[in-house]
């Protein structure tokens, strides 16, 4: 913890106060008494209730005794199509209050935890004001947008003693779990290498529009919160905010954080020692994108190296895969997916191994709500399978990538100061400056 202080106090980044408004206005909510576990329903709502947001809603519904009561998005339509659909769904929408402003379905007393999905730039601030107001969490990830922002959020869990849980279900899915317990078996033997990488077909930038008014009933303003205004686009709004620096990290960060977090387990590994990170638009030169469509980032650990890799627009990634994880061992490789496992084996090793294809049997996503919800009741946080410490470490992996390609400098890792060893890239991507008076919370 000390270590981290001084990263946010040598790094120029110390945190900033802790109201959210503009200058001269009240805090927006009450911070609550910290409350027990629910003994019974566990009361939710979601806040960003496009894509994922709403996919972990279901997953939540389907839960026993979990009572969805708000939801909330900044944009009127979405809000007025998912009060549909959870009609459709035979949900008492008239028990469900709708919200544009998270921080006023934050005043709701009877509220025992939330589920964030909105765009990653706004993960660190709605996280913690989640905690300060006595709501555990499930966040989608990546956790943040940058790394300083990782290391407020798990400072705020261990301050105010909330659940937080990452959207990183494949931690809760069999097939997953089954194939690291292989790798950790060590049948594969030494393993050198681990590779992770994601080519996806359907995934493709926006073209280059012009900028419009946001469409009626949006509040832009709301949705853009910290980061530095810019005019309404339709290319880099809703879906396509994953393609543009001040809200996400590209595909590195989207499917990168799934797919690294499992080489990161697989190898028990932590923080690499350094990183060095290639790519650009080269598929699509002339769309409307800023992060890389094709990207490889190599990091060094002590004993193995792991590499990324991914394109956009194209499925033919290593072993025939549009994503996976390997690890290369000298008796085997083990490859991994979401559909399933399997070992190749070696052919030149006398020890080789050859394990056939095995099939994914469940369904992660509503694995890990019932995870999460379970420790909601029981506050036993060494049970989450996804804590903020796990999506921590991965979202700080991943953004060492981005910084590499984005410096275009190979960089080394101060693990005792939690920083880079250049000053120069410290003071420019471990913390992003927030804007329009929003300020990150002191924890």
């Amino acid at each position: 913890m000390a270590a981290r202080r001084k990263f946010l106090k040598q790094s120029g980044l110390t945190l900033l106060g802790a109201g959210i408004l503009n200058q001269g206005q009240t805090s927006p909510f009450t911070i609550f008494n910290i409350k027990s576990a629910p003994s019974d329903t566990i009361r939710f709502a979601t806040i960003g209730i496009n894509g994922m947001g709403w996919a972990n809603t279901r997953a939540a519904l389907v839960q026993p005794k979990t009572q969805l009561v708000a939801i909330c998005d900044i944009d009127q339509a979405v809000i007025n199509k998912r009060m549909n659909d959870l009609k459709e769904l035979k949900v008492d929408t008239s028990k469900v209050q709708t919200f544009k402003d998270y921080r006023k379905l934050l005043e709701l007393k009877d509220l025992d935890a939330i589920i964030i999905g909105t765009p990653d730039h706004w993960h660190p601030l709605i996280t913690i004001h989640g905690c300060q107001a006595g709501k555990d969490v499930y966040v989608e990830k990546p956790i943040a947008n940058s790394i300083g922002e990782s290391l407020a959020m798990e400072q705020a869990q261990k301050k105010y003693n909330r659940a937080i849980q990452v959207g990183q279900w494949q931690r809760s899915q069999k097939h997953f779990r089954d194939a690291i317990d292989f790798v950790h078996s060590g049948k594969l033997g030494n393993i050198r290498t681990s590779k992770a990488w994601a080519y996806q077909g359907w995934m493709k930038p926006a073209p280059v529009v012009p900028d419009t008014n946001p469409p009626e009933g949006v509040d832009y303003d709301m949705w853009q919160g910290p980061a530095l205004k810019r005019p309404f686009n339709t290319s880099h709004f809703h879906f396509n905010f994953r393609w543009f620096w001040p809200y996400a990290g590209g595909l590195m960060c989207d499917w990168g954080v799934h797919l690294i977090d499992y080489a990161l387990f697989g190898m028990k590994a932590t923080m690499p020692k350094t990183v060095a990170s290639l790519g650009g638009k080269f598929a699509y030169p002339e769309l409307s994108h800023e992060t890389p469509d094709s990207q490889h980032a190599i990091y060094e650990f002590d004993k193995f190296i792991l590499s990324w890799e991914h394109a956009m627009s194209i499925d033919n990634g290593p072993y025939g895969r549009d994503h996976g994880i390997s690890f290369i061992g000298n008796n085997g490789t083990l490859i991994l997916d979401r559909g399933g496992w399997e070992v190749i084996e070696e052919k030149r090793e006398k020890d080789k191994i050859l394990i056939p294809y095995q099939k994914r049997e469940d369904n992660g996503v509503e694995k890990h709500m019932d995870n999460f919800f379970s420790v909601v009741r029981s506050r036993k946080m060494e049970d989450l399978n996804a804590s903020i410490q796990v999506g921590s470490l991965v979202a700080k992996v991943c953004q060492m990538g981005n910084i590499a390609f984005r410096s275009q400098k190979k960089l080394n890792w101060d693990a005792s100061n939690q920083q880079f060893t250049d000053e120069q890239v410290n003071k420019e991507y471990l913390m992003p400056a927030y804007h329009n008076g929003y300020n990150l919370p002191a924890v």
